[in-house]
């Protein structure tokens, strides 16, 4: 759907759903994760891994204890064991264990050969330096194999994935320093409009303070970009143009707040078409709040242009914008940020139309929802996510399973 005149209104019959406005946009843009960089083990937390993780040896490489206690040939059963030295850990073993033999062996210690088991302490008795089990042991009890956790040539983690803390102990236990990550792909924050003041300020009667530029950087650090804040832009198509044509030359991707509409004050839209192809490709969602979203590119550099009512802006940046920044960042698996609850109270959409409820947890258990007022600059941070109801059903009744998606791009 391409961009509609200045003044003209929103046919709802012409309108896309999200999955169809995301498969178009899909459809006109290619988007590529951005270039690979190396950084330090001490760095990689939070960033996308670039190259798989392969084991070269397995891991652990040998045979190790799980118990403090005695090394031991299950084959010698019950019959007493003459405890013959320790094996220290950080060392490998003093040497084989023979017939009615034991070593003294910690948690994580390397059983040397010959032994097949490890005799837990408080099921030894020791007298004299001799051992003898109150218990029954067979061959791999309290053993870790070699290669139990990672065998040779295993993958153990996929390129795509986000670098959580453990997956940082993988890189760790595997060697990898440096680490291949993608770069955090640039977004440039254009927020437009008249009616803008700096936070240190006072707003005036028609003014209110920019927060929007806050709340989507926030998404955008969540998601694994780098935000790059620049100055606003005046509700002058003229100015808008200008102000993207920087955010393309300094970032990877635009995203801009507010000026989407169709009012005739509404310039976003025709300053992204004068920048070159493909320009608008979605102008226009079915659903509430954010009808008046704009998904565009100038080459394979998306431009999106969010409402500028604090509550549309950052519910179009979670359920529609994320997606697709976060193929720039190179994430083919990320966890996200739902809850399986229960509406305690009754959920209403409207029939055909995609509508993200805000919603709160209650203390008898489930969540309620939240009244809508996409103007509302409080209403997200009071809110623990938002559900999604309809195209259908366009109600959902108390006691109905629901999922709660957080806000914010946040995994």
């Amino acid at each position: 759907m391409r961009a509609m005149q200045p003044g003209a209104a929103f046919d709802p019959d012409l309108l896309s759903t999200p999955e169809a406005a995301l498969a178009t946009y899909l459809r006109a843009v290619r988007l590529e994760p951005v270039v690979c960089e190396d950084v330090p083990l001490a760095a990689a937390y939070g960033r996308i891994l670039a190259r798989d993780a392969v084991a070269l040896t397995p891991y652990p490489a040998d045979d190790r204890s799980t118990m403090d206690g005695f090394a031991v040939r299950s084959a010698d059963a019950g019959r007493p064991r003459r405890i013959v030295g320790p094996i220290r850990m950080g060392s490998p073993p003093p040497g084989p264990l023979g017939i009615d033999e034991a070593m003294r062996i910690p948690t994580g210690g390397v059983l040397p050969p010959g032994a097949d088991a490890v005799l837990p302490v408080e099921d030894a008795d020791e007298r004299d330096g001799v051992l003898v089990a109150r218990a029954k042991i067979g061959a791999r009890d309290f053993v870790t194999a070699r290669g139990d956790d990672m065998a040779s040539g295993d993958c153990v983690l996929r390129a795509g994935c986000r670098i959580g803390a453990a997956e940082l102990s993988v890189l760790a236990t595997l060697g990898h320093t440096p680490v291949s990550v993608r770069r955090r792909p640039r977004v440039a924050v254009i927020p437009t409009g008249d009616e803008l003041v700096d936070v240190e300020r006072v707003p005036g009667t028609g003014q209110v303070r920019d927060s929007n530029r806050w709340a989507i950087a926030g998404g955008l650090a969540a998601l694994g970009c780098e935000p790059v804040q620049l100055q606003r832009a005046v509700d002058e198509r003229d100015a808008i143009a200008e102000r993207i044509v920087e955010g393309l030359a300094l970032a990877d991707a635009v995203v801009l707040t507010g000026g989407s509409s169709v009012g005739t004050r509404d310039a976003v839209p025709a300053a992204i078409d004068r920048l070159g192809a493909p320009g608008v490709v979605v102008h226009g969602l079915k659903v509430r709040p954010g009808k008046p979203t704009v998904l565009a590119a100038v080459g394979s550099q998306p431009v999106l242009g969010l409402p500028g009512n604090p509550a549309s802006a950052l519910t179009i940046f979670s359920a529609i914008a994320a997606p697709l920044l976060r193929a720039l960042t190179g994430e083919t698996s990320p966890h996200p940020a739902t809850i399986a609850t229960f509406a305690a109270e009754p959920f209403a959409g409207r029939a055909g139309w995609t509508w993200y409820v805000p919603a709160e947890f209650v203390s008898g258990g489930g969540v309620r929802p939240l009244a809508l007022r996409s103007a509302h600059t409080s209403l997200l941070a009071r809110a623990d996510g938002y559900v999604v109801v309809g195209p259908e059903p366009t109600r959902l009744e108390a006691g109905s399973p629901v999922v709660l998606v957080r806000y914010g791009g946040l995994t």
